[in-house]
């Protein structure tokens, strides 16, 4: 299986469904550099995984007009955390959870303190980095635009590592960036999910864009989508409910509404 995998949609979609924390799967010799045991790491991954997320991509690229493009990580987030910055501008290695993550979700270690990340680095982020660019690229050239939906879930109560965590928990809170969330983008998201109450930038903020567009490309949209887990599923790590074919179809409407 590739790390990373992108699934054609409409030729002419300028929508990339982006979904990076869904995967369980650690190579062999990723694992032996983490300390837990494998009762733990299943614990920990219970916790830090966004359960079922590529299923619900796939279910609302199946029912849109127009179907997205979805980018899919296919290994687990502690591998290499894909979202994050991979130098000291991570606010995030302030809890040992930068590219490479050395704690957990309780704060416990997951690798050694020493560990250097550059070896994961190089051989799982960059080339992700890379293949993300190169798809929004794609999207830019055949469409004129590309819009990037990332989507997350969170679990209902706070876990230890979370930063900004004394803010409100909304069913679907909606990550912003003042320079690619334009107001159209972020009026259509709030119309998809009428259904359940909606929030901005808490308990988590921010957008996913590629470096090289990050900041200078207006053609260049994003939202973040975070998903409070209870509205699709049993906590931690458990079965999918009825919820997530309703959510399917409000990220469908997303994706139809700023769609040709």
């Amino acid at each position: 299986m590739p790390s990373f995998e992108l699934l054609p949609g409409a030729p002419d979609s300028p929508v990339i469904l982006h979904i990076p924390h869904s995967s369980r799967r650690i190579p062999p010799d990723v694992r032996t550099g983490i300390v837990l045991d494998d009762t733990a790491l299943e614990r920990e991954l219970d916790h830090i995984v966004d359960a079922h997320t590529a299923d619900l991509a796939e279910m609302s690229a199946k029912s849109a007009q127009c179907p997205p493009w979805r980018f899919v990580n296919r290994l687990s987030r502690l591998v290499v955390d894909p979202e994050r910055f991979p130098d000291e501008r991570e606010e995030m290695l302030a809890v040992g959870m930068g590219a490479v993550y050395t704690r957990t979700t309780h704060k416990g270690p997951l690798r050694p303190a020493d560990t250097d990340p550059a070896p994961l680095v190089e051989r799982y982020f960059r080339p992700y980095a890379r293949a993300v660019t190169d798809a929004v690229a794609d999207r830019l050239a055949a469409t004129g635009r590309a819009v990037i939906v990332d989507v997350h879930s969170y679990p209902t109560a706070p876990l230890p590592y979370e930063l900004h965590a004394e803010g409100p928990r909304p069913a679907v809170c909606l990550g912003t960036d003042s320079f690619h969330t334009p107001p159209a983008l972020l009026a259509a998201a709030r119309e998809a999910f009428a259904e359940w109450e909606t929030g901005l930038d808490s308990p988590f903020s921010g957008t996913y864009v590629p470096l090289e567009f990050y900041g200078g490309e207006p053609r260049v949209s994003a939202l973040m989508v975070e998903i409070r887990r209870d509205t699709y599923m049993a906590e931690p790590g458990g079965p999918v409910g009825s919820g997530l074919t309703r959510l399917a179809g409000a990220l469908a409407a997303l994706v139809d509404a700023v769609s040709p």
